[in-house]
């Protein structure tokens, strides 16, 4: 082929990703937003001082994807295990990665008193709205009606209470830096998530203070659809019970106030 002819790459696997195969089902959008967490790594430059905590749930296997050191935390405990490591090696951009049933049923008060303490790490949250690797059960964000394998008759506000907010729960706390609400079922979107992720990993390598970012996830396993019902089911339901948005952003504030 002459010198000319030959095609340049553009796009392949980030740096700080392995090859080892994602174990995510077909439509789940875990692999997209694992794939945007390691482009901001790499872009930021920070994959040789970073530390990333593995939860339990779907992403469990998340330290086998990700090039750098890795932590496995107990279910739920990804926020207290960040914290120690940060206290310890202040210099170290703490990252934890952590699904609805973990951070958000089982690991609440980690998550809300790290926030509130202001404990400078990052966390992207993945809200699919069900427990994905234990067979479909009802999680706190599971939405009004939602049938799953714990509430055949859907969720009942009166016997299951309303889904937990989680980002606007963190946002009225003092401690936060930055929370945002995003998801990842087009390019629009995935590019608002990647802007958020990146923000939030700035908020921590600036010192400014806890990050969060909550990524709205299909699950088309457990809700029972095709991967294109379940992206028109997370627009239809889950989009209204979970508005997207940014919910807090100090630096934004600080601009305002200037």
């Amino acid at each position: 082929m002459p010198e000319e002819a030959q095609m340049t790459q553009v796009f392949g696997r980030p740096k700080c990703l392995t090859d080892m195969p994602f174990s995510y089902c077909p439509g789940c959008t875990h692999g997209i937003l694992n794939r945007l967490v390691a482009e901001v790594i790499d872009e930021l430059d920070i994959a040789d001082r970073s530390v990333g905590i593995s939860p339990v749930g779907c992403s469990v296997w998340v330290y086998n994807y990700f090039d750098m050191d890795m932590v496995q935390a107990a279910h739920g405990r990804a926020p207290a295990v960040a914290t120690g490591i940060k206290r310890v090696r202040p210099d170290t951009i703490v990252w934890a990665y952590q699904g609805d049933g973990d951070l958000a049923a089982i690991g609440t008060a980690e998550i809300v008193h790290a926030a509130s303490r202001g404990e400078k790490i990052t966390i992207v949250y993945i809200n699919n709205a069900i427990y994905g690797m234990t067979q479909g059960q009802q999680a706190p964000t599971s939405v009004i009606g939602q049938v799953t394998s714990t509430a055949p008759f859907g969720r009942r506000p009166e016997v299951e209470g309303y889904p937990l907010r989680v980002s606007e729960m963190l946002a009225a706390l003092d401690g936060p830096a930055f929370i945002a609400r995003v998801t990842a079922i087009d390019a629009k979107t995935i590019n608002q998530a990647k802007r958020a992720i990146k923000r939030a990993f700035e908020a921590q390598i600036n010192n400014e203070g806890f990050s969060l970012v909550e990524c709205l996830s299909t699950c088309p396993t457990w809700w029972g659809k095709t991967p294109q019902e379940a992206q028109q089911w997370l627009r239809d339901k889950m989009m209204a019970q979970f508005p997207l948005g940014v919910f807090k952003d100090l630096k934004e504030a600080t601009s305002d106030n200037a």
